[in-house]
């Protein structure tokens, strides 16, 4: 009887043991990867090297060598939206984003800064994707304990673990690119792990992973969130995106105990303005979202169409009041939209256009002469993009409304006598009989590439001019 009396104590005893083991191993660390993972995408890109590079991009259309690159993204928006760091999507042909979960989405590239090597891409998921949790940086500590997540040398969602060695830093990456105020962490991040998170022990994103030191070891670099978030704020600004206005100047304010976003000014006679927003104004829902920066704000009017009404719910004098604003239309920003824009005229050749529509997925009309200098001195002209089919090559290949095409193949499209030659040339064919067909775009201030598989229809055309 006391034999096995000892015997039971022994199995309770080894049980116990077991269960607190068990308990031991959910970590915060484990538990952090678990909440932030499903919101980190791994970027695989193709870019083509030239293997004869010429001055005149459009000289000769001899196809270079494909070289794949690799990088991180993360979730920024439930529909698709995700960012990272713009050398990794730069100049880039493809971009395929691959899940956790074994999903994989091909991603167009939405919107670029150069300066602080971020960018904006966009996939089509076929659910609601799961947001990064997003903390701040204002309040991290040195010797913090943080975790970087991302596709380090290709192997999709690698985990490291460290601490914030030192905050603040500015880097000198190369000749063009420097950053400020970076966070330091002897975190492992190696090639791949750009634009992928750096989170706290919360499993939310306090840094984006940007630079190693070559030849060091265990010296990365992040950029942290809060500064990030000002500059995700003006790549989803729907001013850019959209083309529509609400009118708002606000600033986020952040702390170790608050996050927030205060009205910071209105414009004179915008939607802002008319609905009755005051500097001051602590703004904390808009339609269904919680507010607390900029990025939220924006977020919940992308994709909205003009009149479209949102309900915002804002704190003013310690008082929770309901506000009603309704999007308008954005007539400027960097490049003036002009009424010869924004109602471009019809073509008198209804049968070209429809041809483009079909065949690229384009509705274009031909840039006036008095706005030229949109395309810049290396350029003599082009087309405006007016409309972008949704199921077509263009729009599939990252085209957007209000994009100037200056060339397709290696051919100036300065008019639509131009894009109509292109089009009856003979071209090698892919397996499916359709064309790879180079395009290049200008947006903003930057020429942007990429190939469309085009299904040619051959017809008698003038001569490009």
């Amino acid at each position: 009887m006391t034999q096995c009396i000892r015997m039971w104590s022994v199995l309770i005893l080894f049980a116990g043991f077991t269960t607190v083991q068990a308990s031991e191993r959910e970590t915060l660390e484990v538990c952090a990867v678990r909440r932030a993972l499903p919101s980190v995408g791994n970027i695989h890109t193709e870019k083509t090297a030239a293997t004869n590079a010429q001055n005149n991009v459009f000289a000769t259309s001899e196809k270079g060598r494909k070289v794949n690159g690799m990088g991180t993204g993360i979730v920024v928006d439930e529909r698709g939206y995700m960012v990272t760091n713009y050398h990794v999507i730069a100049d880039v042909d493809t971009i395929r984003v691959d899940f956790p979960d074994k999903s994989s989405y091909v991603a167009r590239r939405i919107s670029v800064d150069r300066e602080n090597d971020l960018a904006l891409i966009k996939i089509e998921p076929l659910h609601p994707l799961k947001v990064m949790p997003c903390g701040v940086s204002a309040d991290l500590m040195l010797c913090e304990k943080v975790i970087a997540i991302g596709n380090a040398f290709g192997y999709q969602s690698t985990v490291t673990v460290g601490y914030i060695s030192s905050l603040s830093r500015d880097v000198e990456a190369n000749d063009t690119q420097f950053y400020r105020n970076l966070i330091q962490t002897d975190a492992a991040i190696n090639p791949g792990n750009s634009g992928g998170p750096l989170i706290n022990l919360l499993g939310e994103v306090i840094g984006i992973n940007v630079a190693i030191r070559a030849g060091s070891n265990k010296i990365g670099f992040a950029i942290p969130i809060d500064d990030a978030r000002k500059a995700i704020a003006r790549l989803m600004s729907v001013e850019q995106l959209d083309r529509t206005y609400h009118g708002l100047i606000t600033k986020d304010v952040k702390s170790a105990t608050s996050r927030m976003l205060v009205v910071d000014g209105v414009h004179p006679e915008s939607p802002a303005a008319t609905a009755g927003l005051k500097a001051g104004d602590v703004i904390v829902k808009a339609g269904h979202l919680e507010v607390t920066d900029a990025v939220d704000w924006e977020r919940a009017f992308l994709g909205r169409p003009v009149g479209d009404k949102i309900e915002i719910s804002v704190k003013r004098n310690d008082k929770m009041e309901s506000i009603s604003l309704a999007l308008a239309a954005y007539t400027g920003g960097r490049v003036s939209i002009t009424p010869e824009i924004a109602i471009a005229p019809k073509s008198p050749n209804a049968a070209e256009d429809d041809r483009y529509w079909q065949q690229l997925g384009v509705k274009v009309s031909q840039l006036p002469a008095a706005q030229k200098a949109l395309v810049g001195p290396k350029y003599r002209g082009g087309m405006r993009v007016t409309d972008v089919k949704a199921d077509g090559p263009a729009a599939a290949n990252g085209i957007q409304k209000g994009d100037i095409l200056v060339g397709l193949d290696k051919w100036e499209t300065l008019s639509s006598d131009n894009m109509s030659w292109i089009l009856n040339q003979q071209q090698p064919q892919l397996t499916d009989g359709q064309v790879s067909m180079k395009f290049f775009v200008i947006r903003g201030q930057e020429t942007r590439y990429g190939y469309l598989a085009v299904t040619l229809t051959p017809r008698v055309a003038q001569g490009p001019n």
